[in-house]
């Protein structure tokens, strides 16, 4: 199974979970499709839009273990 870290990347999470386009989409991070957001980890982007990324990383766990 996928583990989502703070140090997972946009690009890997949206290569092995693409519908956390629409999560990540509805919590404010709208440069999805930004080359440089790709590379950006979990940790940065949630730095960037003034998230607390271990709540960021707990909210995208529950939403994979509520589709498995």
């Amino acid at each position: 199974m996928f583990r989502i870290t703070k140090n997972t990347t946009i690009g890997e999470l949206l290569q092995t979970v693409p519908e956390m386009a629409d999560i990540l989409t509805n919590i404010g991070m709208h440069c999805l499709g930004c080359p440089s957001s790709q590379r950006e980890t979990l940790e940065q982007a949630a730095a960037v839009h003034g998230m607390d990324v271990d709540d960021l990383v707990d909210d995208l766990k529950g939403f994979l273990e509520e589709m498995a």
